[in-house]
C-alpha cells in the first residue's frame, strides 16, 4: 500500500506513534536540532542531539540515525536525519532529501511523525513519498519491507501538501511506466495505459495505430517501428486549461519502449536499461495528467510517439531516406539515432496547435552522460527559454544545465542525399548535435526546449536522498514548474 500523509499540530513528544523524525544539522561542537523538535528535545532535558551524536549522527545531509525513547516521549523510536550545512545547497531539496533518507528508513513501520514538516510541507510531502516509493509489481516472494504506512507532518499548510502530494504521485506514475518491463510495455499497451490514465484525470484522449499513422504520413515513427512485431503509435493528451487559460504548452516526449539500436545494434551489456527509453514519454503523459488534477490555468497538450526499435527483416536501415510528418526528408546514417526520428513527427505535429512554448524531453544520447554525468540533464533550445527551465530544473532539485547550439554543427548532419542526417559522421557533440537535429523541426519563433535526460532519468546505483534504484521520474517535477511558472508569468 502507499504511504499516506496528513498533518499534525499536535505535540511530536505525546503522539501515539512508532516513530518521530527530527531533523539535525552540523554544528561546532556536533549535531544541531533543527527547528520543529523543541518538546522532543525537552524531553530529554534538552540532550537530543548529544544523544544522537553518541548514536553517531553528526548532521551530514542524509544521514539516518535511530534511537531508542526508553518511555521519554510517547513513541518508542526518534529518528534523527540530516539536513547538512545551511549553506550547502536549496533549502527544500535539503528538506526533501532528508524526507526520503528517513522514508526509506522507516520502511516496514505503520505510522510515524515527522517535523520536518515545520521546515517546509510540500518539501517534506514531496520528500517522503518519493522516498517511500517501491516498484513491487513484479516480486512473488513478498521479499521486501512495505513502505512506511502513515507519516504525519507537522505543519498547517493544506495547500503546500495537497500539490506536493499530486507532484510526488505523478513523479510516481512516470517511475512506475519506466520501471515496467518491456514485454508488458510495448507501443500499443503504453498508449492504452496512457488512455487510462488521461481519461481518468478528464483529459481529451487521441490514439493513432500504425494506420492511422501511415495516413496521416508520420514517416520518423512508422520508419523506427517497422522492425517490430508490435505497432507503433502517437498518443495526444489534452488539458483544456480551465475557463480562462492564460497560455497553450505543448509537451512532448520520447516513447521508444525498448531500443536494441535496431541495424545498428548496441553492446548486449547495459541493453537491458533500454527498457527506460520511454522515461520521456512517462513524465510528459505524468506532467499532462497532473495539471489538470491541480486545474493549472495553462492548456496542455502532450504530443507522445511511441515504437520499439528493433532488428528484423522489416527493420528500417542505414542508408534509408524517410519522409517525415511535415514532408522533410532525413537520410538515416545509425538506426540507434532512433528517437530524434519520432520526436521529429511529433515536435511537427505539435506545433500545427500554435502553442505558446514547446518542452520536450527525452533519453536521447549517451553523449549526455559524457558530458554532465548520470544527474544533470541537458538543456537546449531557444536562448531565453533555455535558461528559464534549466533555472526552474534547479530550483525543484532536478539539477538542469543550460547548454549551446554553436552556428557550425548544422553544416555537421548535411546529407548526400535528402534534406539532413540523423547523425554527423563523427562522435563529438553528441548531445549538441542532437539538439540541432531537432531545431530543424521546431518553427523559428516559438520558444521551445529540449530536455536530454539519458542519465538523470534512470538510477542504477544504490538509492540515495528521495531517488530509488531505477525509473527516477525525472523531469516530472521541472515540467511541472515549467507549467506553474507560465501560468504565472506569462
Amino acid at each position: 500500500m502507499p504511504t499516506v500523509l496528513q498533518l499534525t499540530g499536535g505535540d511530536p513528544a505525546a503522539a501515539s506513534v512508532d516513530a518521530v523524525v527530527v531533523a539535525l544539522r552540523p554544528g561546532e561542537e556536533g549535531p544541531v536540532l533543527a527547528p520543529g523538535a523543541e518538546s522532543v528535545d525537552a524531553a530529554f532535558d534538552g540532550g537530543l542531539a548529544a544523544l544522537l551524536a553518541v548514536a553517531g549522527a553528526t548532521g551530514k545531509a542524509e544521514e539516518v540515525v535511530k534511537l531508542p525513547t526508553r518511555g521519554a516521549i510517547t513513541a518508542p523510536l526518534v529518528v534523527g536525519v540530516g539536513l547538512g550545512a545551511e549553506d550547502d545547497g536549496d533549502a527544500a531539496e535539503q528538506v526533501r532529501r532528508a524526507a526520503g533518507a528517513a522514508a526509506r528508513a522507516l520502511a516496514g513501520t505503520g505510522h510515524a511523525l515527522s517535523v520536518l514538516g515545520a521546515l517546509d510541507v510540500r518539501a517534506a510531502a514531496e520528500g517522503t513519498l518519493l522516498g517511500a516509493y517501491a516498484f513491487t509489481a513484479y516480486r512473488s516472494n513478498g521479499e521486501g519491507k512495505e513502505p512506511v504506512g502513515q507519516v504525519d507532518l507537522t505543519g498547517d499548510d493544506e495547500a503546500a501538501l495537497r500539490t506536493g502530494t499530486a507532484v510526488a504521485e505523478a513523479v510516481a506514475t512516470a517511475r512506475d511506466l519506466v520501471n515496467t518491463p518491456p514485454n508488458d510495455l510495448y507501443p500499443a499497451s503504453f498508449a492504452e495505459r496512457a488512455r487510462e490514465l488521461g481519461e481518468a484525470a478528464g483529459l481529451t484522449v487521441e490514439v493513432l495505430d500504425d494506420a492511422a499513422l501511415a495516413e496521416g504520413g508520420f514517416g520518423g515513427v512508422l520508419g523506427v517501428g517497422q522492425g517490430s512485431s508490435r505497432a507503433p503509435r502517437l498518443v495526444r493528451l489534452s488539458w483544456s486549461g480551465g475557463a480562462s487559460p492564460r497560455a497553450r504548452v505543448a509537451l512532448v516526449g520520447k516513447g521508444i519502449t525498448f531500443d536494441t539500436g535496431g541495424i545498428s545494434i548496441k553492446p548486449a551489456a547495459g541493453m537491458d536499461q533500454m527498457t527506460s527509453d520511454m522515461a520521456g514519454a512517462a513524465a510528459v503523459v505524468a506532467t499532462t495528467v497532473l495539471a489538470a488534477r491541480l486545474e493549472l490555468p495553462v492548456a496542455v497538450t502532450a504530443t507522445v510517439p511511441m515504437a520499439e526499435n528493433m532488428p528484423s527483416a522489416t527493420a528500417y536501415r542505414p542508408g534509408d531516406v524517410l519522409r517525415m510528418y511535415g514532408g522533410r526528408t532525413v537520410e538515416v546514417l545509425n538506426t540507434d539515432a532512433e528517437g530524434r526520428l519520432i520526436l521529429a513527427d511529433a515536435i511537427v505535429r505539435a506545433a500545427e496547435d500554435e502553442p505558446d512554448y514547446l518542452v520536450e524531453t527525452a533519453t536521447l544520447t549517451g553523449a549526455q552522460l559524457v558530458a554532465l554525468g548520470t544527474r544533470t540533464m541537458g538543456v537546449m533550445g531557444s536562448d531565453a527559454f533555455r535558461d528559464r527551465v534549466a533555472g526552474l530544473a534547479r530550483a525543484v532539485g532536478e539539477d538542469g544545465w543550460a547548454m549551446p547550439f554553436p552556428a557550425h554543427l548544422r553544416g555537421e548532419l548535411d546529407s548526400r542525399v535528402a534534406d539532413i542526417a540523423n547523425v554527423a559522421g563523427h562522435r563529438y557533440g553528441g548531445m549538441l548535435l542532437a539538439g540541432v537535429f531537432l531545431r530543424e523541426f521546431v518553427p523559428d519563433t516559438l520558444p521551445w526546449a529540449h530536455l536530454d535526460i539519458a542519465g538523470p532519468s534512470f538510477h542504477t546505483g544504490g538509492p540515495y536522498g528521495y531517488t530509488a534504484k531505477g525509473g527516477t521520474g525525472v523531469p516530472v517535477r521541472t515540467l511541472h514548474a515549467v507549467l506553474v511558472d507560465i501560468a504565472e508569468n506569462g
